[in-house]
Order: C-alpha cells, then sequence, then structure tokens
C-alpha cells in the first residue's frame, strides 16, 4: 500500500489514464472514482442537468437511473419500452423534439435483460436535432464496455460510464467515466453538483495524475496490469471473443428450446438472458452448479425472478470456460428432464 499523494501513486494514474482513454476510445479525459457505477450515475446528472432528463427504461438498471435522476431533484420525463426491448433512435428524438430537454440518459447493455440499445444510432440521431448539440448524451456502460464496442469520440457521447466489476474483470470497487469537453463545459453553469461526484474537481485533480480524495489503490494497481491485458489482447480481438461467446451461448439455448429474451438483433456480446420457458428451478439449478464451482443468475429482480435467467459470458472468460458450464448444465438438464 503507498499513500495516494505519493509520487508511486501519481506515476500509478499516470500509466492507468492513457490505457483508459483506449480502451473508452477517447481524446477526453476519464474519470477515476472510488465507487460504483451507481456513484457516477448520480454524477452525471448533478454535473449535466439544468433543465429536464429524459429517462430511457428498458430494464431495472435503467429504471434505477431514473430513480436517482427524480432523488436528485431533476425535473425529468420517462421513455419505457416493454423490458428486454432496446431503445431505438427514433423513440428518442420524438420525445426529445419538444426542445425542453438538455439531457438523456441511456443504458447501453441493460444487464437486467441482456439487451444491447444501438448507442451510435441514436446518438447520430439526437446531433441532428435543432438543439442536438446542447442535449448531454449520457450513458451506463456498466456491462458492456471492453466487451461491447462502444466509441467515445465517435460516437459523440458526453458521459459513458462504467464499473470494474463486469467485462473489466476486476474486483468491484471503483469506477470510471469518459467525460466530453462539452458536458466539462455545462457542468460549470450547473450550480449544486455535489462534493464527492463533482467532476470539475476530479478533473483538476486528473490533470495532476491525483484524485480529490483517497482512492482504491490496491485495485489501481490491479486495473494497471488488466488495462495492459485487455490492450495486449487488443480490442478488437476482445469485442470477437465476447461475440463468439455468445453466439455459442445462443446457440446452446436453441439447442433446448430455450427462448430468448432480447430480440433477434439486440443480442448482448457480454451476457445473455433467457426466458424460462422450460420452467426450471433456478435455485435447485444453481446448487447443482455451485457442486461445480458455477453459477448463473436469476432473473433480476421482482418482474423477471424466476421468469428469465442469465448467463454472463464477459471479461477474462474464455470459450473453454462456457464449455466447461454448457456441460455441467447440460448434466443437471438431463437429470430432471
Amino acid at each position: 500500500m503507498i499513500g495516494h499523494r505519493m509520487p508511486e501513486c501519481l506515476d500509478l494514474i499516470g500509466r492507468i489514464q492513457p490505457k483508459l482513454r483506449q480502451v473508452f476510445m477517447t481524446e477526453s479525459r476519464v474519470l477515476i472514482s472510488a465507487s460504483s457505477g451507481t456513484g457516477l450515475w448520480e454524477g452525471a446528472i448533478r454535473n449535466t442537468v439544468n433543465k429536464k432528463v429524459l429517462n430511457c427504461v428498458n430494464g431495472a438498471f435503467a429504471d434505477r437511473w431514473r430513480e436517482v435522476t427524480e432523488l436528485n431533484g431533476k425535473a425529468n420525463e420517462v421513455l419505457e419500452v416493454p423490458w428486454g426491448q432496446p431503445i431505438l433512435p427514433e423513440m428518442v428524438v420524438e420525445r426529445l423534439a419538444s426542445g425542453e430537454f438538455d439531457a438523456v440518459t441511456i443504458v447501453h447493455n441493460e444487464t437486467s435483460v441482456g439487451t444491447l440499445s444501438p448507442i451510435a444510432e441514436i446518438a447520430a440521431a439526437i446531433r441532428a436535432l435543432p438543439n442536438g448539440e446542447e442535449i448531454m448524451i449520457l450513458i451506463d456502460a456498466v456491462s458492456g464496455l471492453s466487451g461491447a464496442r462502444l466509441e467515445f469520440d465517435a460516437w459523440d457521447l458526453d458521459v459513458a460510464l462504467t464499473s470494474s466489476q463486469k467485462a473489466f474483470a476486476l474486483p468491484a470497487g471503483l469506477a470510471f467515466a469518459a467525460v466530453s469537453d462539452r458536458a466539462m463545459a455545462k457542468a460549470k453553469t450547473v450550480p449544486n453538483r455535489g462534493y464527492y461526484f463533482d467532476f470539475i474537481t476530479l478533473d483538476k485533480s486528473l490533470q495532476k495524475n491525483q484524485t480529490p480524495a483517497t482512492p482504491a489503490i490496491s485495485l489501481l494497481f490491479a486495473l494497471d496490469q488488466q488495462l495492459s491485458d485487455m490492450l495486449a489482447e487488443g480490442m478488437e480481438n476482445r469485442f470477437a471473443r465476447h461475440l463468439a461467446m455468445r453466439d455459442r451461448t445462443i446457440a446452446w439455448g436453441q439447442q433446448h428450446g430455450i427462448e430468448l429474451f432480447a430480440p433477434p438483433g439486440y443480442e448482448s456480446p457480454t451476457v445473455t438472458c433467457f426466458s424460462n420457458n422450460l420452467g426450471l428451478d433456478i435455485s435447485a439449478l444453481n446448487r447443482f452448479l455451485r457442486s461445480r464451482g458455477m453459477i448463473i443468475s436469476n432473473g433480476y429482480g421482482s418482474k423477471l425472478k424466476d421468469k428469465t435467467f442469465r448467463i454472463a459470458h464477459m471479461g477474462d472468460l474464455q470459450m473453454q470456460d462456457m464449455e466447461e458450464l454448457f456441460a455441467a448444465l447440460d448434466e443437471y438438464l438431463a437429470g430432471v428432464q
């Protein structure tokens, strides 16, 4: 352990920052927070909204960001589609056309339902609006970034945030947010940004390779190594590996007549959500898998528990890991049929 004001820590953050930018595909700063992604939800809202937010909701985490918006006292409207469906460009611009919004929140890869929304197309449609350059495009990329393609600069986003514990394959406790110059300029006009997640303060410290408050230093060492490993693999190879694992997972489900929850063309590269149309006892299934050193996830929340289940294929997982899981699942299914 080292002190967070020691030169060694400044060197550590100095090594991390350019690598984070490569992963986010940005020339902008990537803020580092000792929190979960939930903290940066709050930061994005508190720093970039003066007027009104359009919260796009297609699953449990998108709905929670809506809740965070309201708890921070920001005016908002909700664009909600049936959970599991993607958010589409035409839906968003229809609601934004009134001109009363200055921010929109969208989850890139909705963890609860395994659905990927087309952020590049949505962002392009927003920017084409008469006031499109004034709208803050805020993206939750918690379970997608580094496993599912997200190009911060090319897609002209304002905030894209993620956490360490999903596709980064690190322990929980760190969160990152790429923030555009446009969003930084907006933050300077927003009162009551708070303290811990104030983008202006975070950026000022980052320019000195520091953080305003004590960071999770041990996790920064892990992040430094993991970023090097990710870039050594190559981001294109990493995206391809995630897509291959996703396609194999979908194929396994189809072999057993298990239906996908996400519609065709919008399947997440990092987590597959299946409808539980076979009526499996997910708790019993997980007790069996635990005996093999594995586990999958039940449906998230009261709306989806036991009605769906989720299989993750992200981070450091390899196809061999997926094959071991499918062999165990096949063994279980053979025993209950």
